[in-house]
């Protein structure tokens, strides 16, 4: 009977990861492990360069969501040089922003999460992908993803600049203006992402939610977690992926804080383990306490889920219904099941696709105001946006020429590893038993974080000048040989 089990790689997730699993004596696990040995070094990276870099520079962290790095840096741009954009800027940057949002959403539901439902979690692996998606749900459905996502994306490219790193973002404003006769087109993207929301919609309930076997996986103890959840919250404490307060609700529901991201360094401080890149953000005023759940643990969880969880609706009608629908099914809020998550998300691709269509059809969007020159002596600045992950966070500091002195990321997955670190370790505790282990159970393991669509290119970050570096070296009885080790 083996004494360690190891997924390496982890698939269909961002970034790269393993899971290491330890049996005792009776093939009972003893502790399962989520370890992230990439290492990457962008808030180094920043230092040096012109303000005005970063939002280039921090949009090649991920090629999956670099819209969002994008966005929270041209933020905390005009934090850093105290200028408010003009109404029109904000309203392009939000609209293209939720079509970002949409069509990252659908990437996830079609190519990543869902393979594990529509083939199914225990299908062979060479089918849970998206190709088993297409032979399971039919051809027509993987060409209208495509085409969907395809014309999604050209709204990004004409909008944005690029596709993939956004060069639109400026302190004070946005580079390029919407003219009506794009904004024209753009009325018929949103009328069709809209109607693609509702399939995506219809489809994760007729294949998931009609299922009692899912339903009961979903709201299973093995993929459960009661911890805090933050989200941004606009001033009707409605759900907002551009704008807002950050809100934290604890395991109970109750809200617990509501702060301007410019103080987070009074809610948020960051532990670390020796066995992992990824840093482990807690709230500070409840403390570090392990890896734990509950009410006195100040673990907590951003991503679709808390979302929900943080917010007190959603600022769309059918969003809003759905949002309705979601916890009166699941139970009341808040929803603890870290499956959910995909649920959410689906919730989450009409609102984007409902605030799509308000913002493409207001008058104000073809406003040729488009940015306000700053004017103002750069010295520090925090912006905030919603990734498709959860709450990030960008802050910067400069000398009086706006070359960067120190920056700061704290993005989703960070805010997620310790939730994630969790709910591996109660998955494989939940999954395997007797030292009985194949290849559907450690797929229902890796489920488990794959609920999260964690980002690892965008978690993992090096502490200024270091790289530690441990190497233990073990012989084929397992015990240990050598052990090397760089602590800078």
């Amino acid at each position: 009977m083996p004494n360690q089990i190891t997924i390496n790689p982890i698939t269909r997730l961002e970034g790269h990861g393993k899971i290491t699993i330890f049996l005792d004596g009776k093939g009972e696990v003893s502790r399962a492990y989520f370890q992230v040995p990439e290492l990457r070094g962008f808030e180094n990276f920043l230092i040096g360069r012109q303000a005005e870099d970063a939002p280039q520079i921090t949009s090649r962290i991920c090629g999956v969501c670099p819209t969002a790095h994008h966005t929270a840096a041209a933020k905390a741009l005009d934090n850093l040089f105290r200028v408010d954009p003009p109404p029109a800027a904000k309203m392009i940057r939000e609209m293209l922003y939720s079509v970002f949002m949409l069509e990252d959403h659908a990437l996830h539901l079609f190519f990543l999460g869902g393979p594990d439902f529509v083939v199914g979690p225990t299908a062979p692996k060479a089918e849970r992908n998206v190709l088993g998606v297409i032979q399971k749900a039919g051809l027509e459905i993987g060409k209208r993803v495509i085409a969907m996502r395809k014309e999604l994306r050209g709204v990004i490219t004409e909008l944005g600049g690029k596709t993939i790193h956004p060069v639109f973002g400026l302190p004070g404003g946005v580079a390029k203006g919407v003219t009506p006769e794009m904004q024209a087109r753009f009325k018929e993207t949103a009328n069709r992402g809209l109607e693609f929301a509702q399939f995506c919609e219809k489809l994760f309930e007729d294949l998931v939610l009609e299922n009692p076997a899912y339903v009961k996986m979903i709201t299973s103890d093995a993929y459960t977690h009661r911890t805090h959840y933050m989200g941004l919250v606009d001033s009707k404490l409605h759900e907002n992926f551009y704008d807002g307060q950050l809100r934290v609700v604890s395991p109970s529901g109750a809200e617990v804080a509501r702060f301007p991201a410019d103080q987070y360094l009074d809610y948020i401080e960051e532990h670390t383990e020796p066995w992992t890149y990824v840093k482990f953000p807690f709230l500070k005023k409840v403390g570090w306490k392990g890896f734990v759940d509950g009410e006195d643990s100040g673990i907590y969880g951003v991503a679709p889920l808390a979302r929900l969880n943080a917010c007190a609706g959603m600022a769309t009608p059918r969003a809003a219904w759905l949002y309705d629908k979601y916890f009166e099914t699941l139970g009341g809020k808040p929803v603890h099941h870290t499956l959910a998550n995909h649920w959410a998300r689906v919730i989450e691709i009409v609102y984007a696709a409902e605030r799509f269509q308000e913002l493409v059809h207001d008058p104000g969007l073809v406003d040729p105001d488009i940015r306000t020159l700053p004017t103002e002596t750069p010295k520090e600045g925090i912006g905030v946006v919603e990734a498709p992950r959860g709450v990030l966070i960008h802050h910067y500091t400069s000398d009086e020429r706006g070359v960067l002195t120190s920056a700061n990321l704290i993005v989703a997955t960070q805010q997620n590893a310790a939730r994630i670190a969790m709910s591996v370790d109660k998955a494989a505790r939940s999954m395997i038993h007797k030292g009985v282990v194949d290849d559907g159970i450690l797929n229902q393991i890796e489920m488990s974080f794959r609920a999260y669509d964690p980002c690892h290119a965008c978690a993992t970050h090096s502490m200024p000048g270091h790289m530690p570096l441990s190497v233990t070296i073990y012989d084929d009885s397992g015990r240990v040989v050598q052990e090397l080790r760089r602590d800078g």
